[in-house]
């Protein structure tokens, strides 16, 4: 009788020393690995393509967020699913505010979005976090250097206030002949997301 050793998708993926899974033992460093690369090889990808056509394009996104839901779903079954699934959601509803008030463009919160099918609600919160602010870093160095900080701190303040009055958002465009500069906000996400990472990982604490 012949001796054979196979392992199915599902059973190599599932396959963890005491037969834990991918969520429960997740490397105790941060990250599993497998998806740390995604997300770099995803990252470098937005910051190169952002930089040059200042937008990021659905077909990094889209199949960002089906690599996540598939991995996950695969490697844990329908809690998998889920768990990527609230990551995906809480990515995007963290920052369709910004989109709303165009501090950030459809790509931008599509992409946190991916990144959140990714590493799951708790990544996806850290994440925030660091792009949160990396992006207001990286703006307020742009704007600096356009010479635009006060016109747009103005701009947003007034903003807010209507926010707080009318309890609705109402962007206030700039000036006529006050020329906007452009942001590679992809960079702001990828220093902001990498660092929130590569921080627990130092701190060997768990993201997922």
């Amino acid at each position: 009788m012949e001796n054979s050793f196979s392992l199915s998708i599902p059973e190599f993926l599932s396959f963890r020393l005491k037969n834990k899974t991918i969520i429960s033992n997740m490397n105790s460093v941060g990250v599993d690995r497998v998806l740390l690369s995604i997300l770099i090889i995803i990252l470098a990808i937005t910051v190169v393509y952002d930089i040059r056509f200042h937008k990021i394009p659905n077909w990094l996104t889209f199949p960002t967020m089906g690599i996540g839901l598939f991995y996950h779903s695969v490697a844990s079954g329908f809690n998998g699913c889920m768990f990527s699934l609230e990551g995906l959601f809480l990515g995007i509803a963290f920052f369709i505010p910004f989109y709303l008030v165009a501090g950030m463009g459809a790509g931008d919160v599509k992409l946190m979005g991916a990144i959140g099918g990714l590493l799951g609600p708790k990544g996806i919160i850290m994440a925030s976090f660091g792009t949160a602010l990396a992006g207001g870093v990286y703006a307020l160095a742009v704007l600096a250097f356009h010479g635009h900080v006060k016109d747009t701190m103005q701009r947003y303040w007034l903003m807010f206030k209507v926010l707080v009055v009318t309890r609705k958002i109402s962007y206030i465009p700039p000036e006529k002949g006050e020329k906007k500069p452009m942001l590679a906000y992809g960079v702001a996400i990828a220093t902001g997301t990498l660092c929130s990472v590569f921080l627990f990982d130092i701190m060997k604490l768990k993201i997922i």
